[in-house]
């Protein structure tokens, strides 16, 4: 090639790369699509249906932690009435006060409400049947703790220190806190804990009342568990921090 040819070449090059020729193509605008309306049930649905119900002190579960304060659990009885009247029923009876947090992963959650303080202990009242719902396990989130058995939830719960999405579908949401999460993170971590850290009171009442935490030596002490009158399962837990495998049939 000589070099008047290459000089052409060059110079064609120029004037293609200036007119956006050889530039890399960008994708044209396209025209927007219409967006697909929503069911006929939900057309009609108002905002407020999507909300959680207003603070009720009949449905506000105040847990006074020995981490220094008080913790303000909004329950849920309109997703999960069965196991909302039982963790209702057991702190009208005093049930929870004294008890530990005996299983406490950090990033995971908090699991309490066990007499026995191993994750094996219950209330003397029947386990439940699962209401499982549409509530989400994030942060702050208040679930019912069981076995591998899906009905087995009978006392003990976990609150959710991270999002874990996974236990959806596989354990009954019962609330969420409102109010005093960080109470929630100052609880020992452990599995079990060195110096578990107590639910010193658990009292139903109106929300956000401030109210000083007694010592725990000024609390009854909790109702110890009675046998079941079948054989224990196996520690009342949720699982670890990967997703929840489907429960067995």
């Amino acid at each position: 090639m000589t070099m008047r040819n290459s000089f052409l070449l060059a110079a064609m090059a120029g004037l293609l790369c200036s007119t956006g020729v050889l530039a890399q193509a960008r994708p044209e605008p396209t025209e927007a699509t219409e967006p697909k309306p929503l069911p006929k049930t939900l057309q009609a649905t108002p905002v407020e249906a999507f909300l959680p119900p207003a603070l009720t002190a009949e449905n506000t579960l105040n847990l006074d932690l020995s981490t220094g304060g008080r913790v303000v659990i909004q329950l849920r009885p309109d997703k999960a009435p069965e196991n909302v009247a039982r963790v209702k029923t057991l702190a009208q009876q005093g049930f929870y006060n004294g008890l530990p947090f005996h299983r406490v992963i950090d990033g995971f959650m908090a699991q309490g409400g066990d007499p026995k303080g191993d994750g094996t202990g219950g209330s003397p009242l029947p386990d439940l049947k699962a209401e499982f719902n549409d509530m989400p396990h994030v942060r702050g989130e208040v679930s019912m703790a069981r076995s591998q058995q899906p009905n087995s939830a009978n006392s003990q719960f976990f609150i959710m220190l991270a999002p874990n999405l996974g236990l959806d579908g596989n354990y009954t949401a019962i609330g969420r806190v409102v109010s005093g999460m960080e109470y929630v993170d100052r609880i020992e971590k452990g599995e079990p804990p060195a110096n578990p850290s107590k639910i010193v009171r658990a009292t139903l009442g109106a929300p956000f009342v401030a109210s000083a935490v007694p010592p725990v030596a000024a609390v009854p002490a909790a109702a110890p568990a009675v046998p079941a009158t079948e054989p224990a399962p196996a520690a009342t837990r949720v699982p670890d921090a990967a997703p929840a495998p489907t429960p067995p049939q």
